[in-house]
């Protein structure tokens, strides 16, 4: 494939057309594999408007966006070239300069996608900020991003009201008093010139974390971490040029830079989005076959709901099918198998990174496994005791073969980040198994493992389990104090469509838990009740342990009574 001549250019494609040559030779792929080696580099500048400008591969489709109504709209590579251009120039005049941080908060519209652009072409920060935040977020975004400049729908501008600080605020679709019109942006010139080079260490990301164990952490990527670094992401997913990719994520959070911006623009793919107010498994299904969808990624929790819908309607299923987010558990894989004839490939990152472990496209996949490491990540397991490396540990990367896609470090917390790159690797908290094949299995998040009776539990092992009896839509595992056992395993749960919170309910989860776990990791308490959440979707243990500690902690009641609303086996 053709580029524009540049050497940064030149680099990232002879890096991304290694991948999409060994799309499913996984061994040439990891061995061989290196980063490119950037300097000055803008993806925007010197990969997407490089695209553009091309006349079969600027025709392509970009980005394709249906709405709730079923109403629909489709810009080319370069259509949105130019209309970003056109923002970048306007966005300049209202005096967005280089380095300046951005807040957006915007839904999957089209604007969205043009700021970003807009953005990376003049080198300002975009704090990504999804419309669920409050004043209260909102204050701690601008405070601690050191914002210059807001760009919001005007549905949420109100929001601002009370976030005091010296920022310029823009507006889309419609522009309340003192603030500017983002309509106004398209009447600006489609030539844009850049101010300057970009430095490849130029911050161009500062992602808050959604916080499910503190206050959220601020996360730095560069204009390579991301852009660049999503090459991992594009070859987990298995995305091609020309590819029609869905992937359901909402604005605001990380994984929707890294489905539905960074990876599948990587591989000249069209990124289709449904903009809807409420999700509906059987919408969803029916734009997934109407618009001939070839890759799907959705996290767990929607699988779990897809799952409940008909899956085997679709005249013809995606053929690439990804999920991520959290681990999914095997019931759902089994039913998706089952229905469209293609295995869900699991796959793990986080905000801190790109794609770090994943089944690639025309791997053997193990069940129960994330997969192996993808090229370009050197991933060790490492003993929290100890210290050394080991067949069971937290889930680290190596510092000494760095990867492209891992964040500078958190902006502003020296602590934190001494934490983190402790000992020469990055700690992601997690903990994961590998095999003698090189499969690693995910565990839990390190705070979230627990022991009772001195065994090790995995609460993820016991939620999949859980998942597998027709009552179960959502289950969270956490330890509930016990004064013989130290904790024994209770399980919060959320019931399907159908089935009654009561004792013969409660009794048949016990019994099927029972039935298929190791007596160690029997489930001793259930209780019905829906489950806290961070505003991104994850599942806030945190909540649930310290209800535990209330309810059969120290100071909680006699041990020996059984709350209201718990059941036990």
């Amino acid at each position: 494939m053709s580029d524009d001549g540049s050497t940064g250019a030149q680099a990232f494609y002879r890096a991304r057309d290694f991948l999409l040559a060994h799309r499913e030779d996984y061994d040439t792929a990891y061995r061989d594999f290196r980063w490119p080696e950037l300097d000055e580099f803008n993806w925007a500048l010197d990969h997407f408007d490089a695209v553009a400008a091309d006349p079969q591969r600027g025709a392509r489709r970009a980005l394709w966006i249906v709405e709730s109504d079923g109403s629909e709209a489709y810009w080319t590579f370069a259509e949105l070239s130019e209309r970003s251009n056109r923002v970048a120039n306007w966005l300049r005049a209202r005096g967005v300069a280089r380095g300046d941080r951005i807040i957006l908060m915007l839904g999957n519209q089209l604007e969205l996608w043009e700021t970003l652009l807009a953005a990376m072409k003049l080198g300002a920060v975009v704090i990504p900020a999804t419309t669920l935040l409050n004043a209260a977020d909102l204050r701690d975004r601008v405070g601690r991003g050191n914002a210059k400049h807001v760009i919001a729908g005007a549905a949420d501008a109100g929001k601002f009201d009370d976030v005091a600080g010296d920022y310029t605020r823009i507006a889309v679709r419609g522009a309340p008093e003192g603030w500017h019109d983002y309509t106004d942006a398209y009447d600006a010139s489609t030539v844009f010139t850049p101010d300057g080079v970009t430095r490849a260490s130029d911050t161009l990301l500062l992602y808050f974390t959604s916080g499910t164990t503190a206050k959220p952490k601020l996360v730095e990527h560069t204009h390579v971490s991301y852009p660049v670094g999503h090459l991992s992401t594009m070859y987990w997913i298995g995305l091609e040029p020309g590819d029609v990719h869905l992937n359901i994520s909402s604005p605001g959070w990380a994984k929707h830079a890294w489905s539905n911006v960074f990876a599948p623009w990587i591989a000249e793919a069209c990124v289709l989005v449904m903009n809807y107010a409420r999700f509906d498994a059987e919408s969803l299904l029916g734009v997934i076959d109407r618009c001939g969808v070839d890759s799907f990624c959705a996290p767990p929790t929607v699988w779990r709901m897809l799952i409940q819908a008909e899956l085997s309607g679709l005249a013809n299923p995606p053929s690439k099918v990804v999920g991520a987010g959290e681990p999914l558990n095997p019931e759902v894989i089994e039913q998706v198998e089952k229905a469209w004839g293609v295995r869900i490939r699991d796959g793990f990152g986080q905000t801190e990174s790109s794609v770090q472990i994943g089944n690639s496209p025309g791997q053997p996949i193990k069940p129960g496994s994330m997969g192996r490491p993808i090229p370009g990540y050197h991933v060790e397991l490492i003993d929290p005791a100890t210290g050394e490396k080991a067949e069971e540990g937290e889930i680290c990367l190596d510092l000494a073969r760095r990867p492209m896609g891992l964040m500078v470090g958190y902006a502003g917390d020296p602590e934190r980040n001494a934490e983190a790159m402790a000992g020469g690797y990055y700690h992601t908290g997690d903990v994961g198994s590998r095999d003698a094949d090189g499969y690693i299995t995910y565990v839990g998040r390190a705070d979230d493992v627990f022991k009772a009776s001195d065994y090790r539990i995995s609460p993820f092992e016991l939620e999949s389990v859980l998942i597998e009896h027709p009552a179960v839509a959502e289950a969270a595992v956490v330890p509930s104090p016990d004064p013989v056992r130290l904790a024994v395993p209770k399980a919060y749960v959320v019931l399907a469509a159908g089935y009654e919170a009561d004792a013969d309910t409660a009794r048949s989860i016990l019994e099927f838990a029972r039935d298929n776990l190791a007596p160690y990791k029997r489930i001793r308490r259930l209780e019905f009740a829906e489950l806290p959440k961070t505003i991104s979707g994850k599942i806030r243990r945190v909540e649930l342990r310290g209800r535990e500690g209330e309810l059969h902690g120290a100071d909680g009641p006699d041990g020996a009574a059984t709350p209201a609303g718990e059941f036990t086996l």
